[in-house]
């Protein structure tokens, strides 16, 4: 898998309209200032086209599949219209099925629920916990991380040679690393799942708002992604791929929906005649809304032009990556190396610095919002900070006091809504930090820095 690379001018592709865009924010030094949220690999802004469509919808929303109403049967087609272009945005093949979820981590736990007996499961220690926790009923090997794209394909090859080959197995790997932004080889390893007799799902949440993602071309078994991530609302999901291991498991949640008849015994238990389609595996009334804001997102992005906004966002990353360079004390964080091809999701850490600190200050004193902590990639994490892996360190909780080293690191990320401006300003901020310090006392309250409203640190 690779990145466009070449220059765009950004009059080409400017910034696509998101929500928040204006929204300005308190300075602890005085004044306010518009808000920069480079903290995409979290949960990006809601694009404005997604906002619009949703707010379109509204007034006509009603529940699907169960109503004869005007109502409920244009959300019906709004909701089964919205599963197809989800498809076609994936390249799902003819006999696929797309399942709408909660999120990603519901994707991969309702995977997990469907897999068959005595099924073996891969999976790297690098991945986020969405999909390195969910197997706990599988026989699970977990894989060293890989310092090369080709070591994890070798990697993956020879624990799958090693493997019972009579029985069913899964690999699942990530398609870009919310930690350090890499792309993992996943046309490759597909294929040596195949060739082994595995099947695999692709974690696409970090990379679906980056990347085109095309389940035919790729050849995987599953992709998983989160509307929260793609520029759409909270709280919907997408589980694409084969049907026959969904079709053939009890339902991920039982109840309306999930079942086509339903019959008392009488002996008095009850009979359920389970649906084979997608519904099997969305019982209760599902989220039209959050479905509908997924589909137009994919086609915002299919629209907009997603190679031009590729190429654009190549070019924030380098101009991140040699601002970054610049600090001698920045360390980023990498396991392919730095030519490595990537999304916009840097991690690093500065020498002298508590991570912890080094966000809150980013905040508080710049308007800038980034994340810190272990990202929920604990062993990952641990393993690129060349700390022990029974270390502390949560996910976003500073186990350090301001000034101390801690053992977590600061990920900046963004993407097609992200402004010029907003970089330039986090490299700026980067720059004065290192150099001359916070302008602001800070302390740990609650498991968060935060500034002390007392004496400035510096004048």
């Amino acid at each position: 898998m690779s990145v466009p690379t070449a220059a765009l001018d950004s009059s080409v592709c400017a910034p696509l309209p998101v929500l928040g865009q204006d929204v300005t924010v308190p300075l602890v030094t005085g004044g306010e200032v518009t808000y920069a949220a480079l903290d995409y690999a979290a949960s990006a802004p809601a694009l404005q086209r997604v906002w619009d469509d949703v707010a379109a919808y509204a007034p006509y929303y009603g529940s699907v599949h169960r109503g004869a109403g005007y109502l409920s049967q244009l959300s019906t087609d709004l909701f089964e219209n919205s599963r197809r272009t989800v498809a076609e945005f994936l390249g799902c093949r003819a006999e696929d099925q797309v399942v709408f979820t909660r999120s990603t981590t519901d994707s991969l736990n309702l995977l997990a629920a469907a897999i068959p007996a005595n099924c073996q499961v891969f999976v790297y220690e690098t991945e986020h916990h969405a999909s390195l926790l969910p197997w706990r009923d599988a026989q699970v090997t977990y894989l060293n991380a890989p310092r090369t794209p080709g070591q994890a394909v070798e990697t993956l090859e020879r624990a799958l040679a090693d493997r019972d080959p009579y029985g069913p197995a899964l690999v699942c790997v990530t398609g870009a690393s919310n930690v350090t932004g890499e792309l993992w080889p996943v046309k490759e390893l597909a294929a040596a799942a195949h060739a082994h007799g595995a099947r695999i799902v692709l974690d696409a949440a970090q990379l679906a708002p980056h990347h085109p993602v095309d389940i035919a071309e790729l050849d995987v078994d599953w992709v998983a992604f989160s509307g929260h991530k793609l520029y759409a609302p909270f709280g919907s999901g997408v589980l694409a791929g084969r049907a026959d291991w969904l079709q053939a498991a009890e339902p991920y949640l039982a109840g309306g929906g999930a079942s086509r008849k339903v019959a008392r015994r009488a002996d008095g238990g009850v009979d359920v005649d389970w649906h084979t389609t997608a519904a099997r595996h969305e019982a209760g009334s599902p989220n039209v809304i959050g479905v509908y804001s997924i589909a137009s997102a994919c086609k915002a992005l299919t629209e907009a032009g997603f190679d031009n906004l590729v190429a654009r966002e190549q070019e924030l990353v380098s101009r991140v990556r040699e601002g970054l360079a610049e600090v001698p004390e920045v360390q980023v964080l990498s396991l392919f190396g730095d030519d490595a091809p990537r999304v916009g999701v840097i991690s690093f850490v500065v020498r002298g610095w508590n991570s912890s600190h080094f966000a809150a200050a980013l905040s508080a004193e710049y308007g800038i919002g980034v994340r810190d902590g272990l990202f929920c990639a604990h062993p990952l994490v641990r393993t690129l900070l060349g700390s022990d892996p029974q270390d502390p360190g949560e996910c976003g909780a500073p186990e350090a006091e301001p000034g101390e080293r801690s053992l977590n690191a600061i990920r900046v990320s963004f993407g097609a809504g992200t402004p010029d401006e907003h970089i330039d300003r986090f490299l700026r901020a980067v720059s004065e930090l290192v150099r001359e310090g916070a302008q602001w006392k800070y302390r740990t309250e609650d498991g968060r820095c935060v500034p002390d409203r007392g004496e400035a640190a510096r004048v």
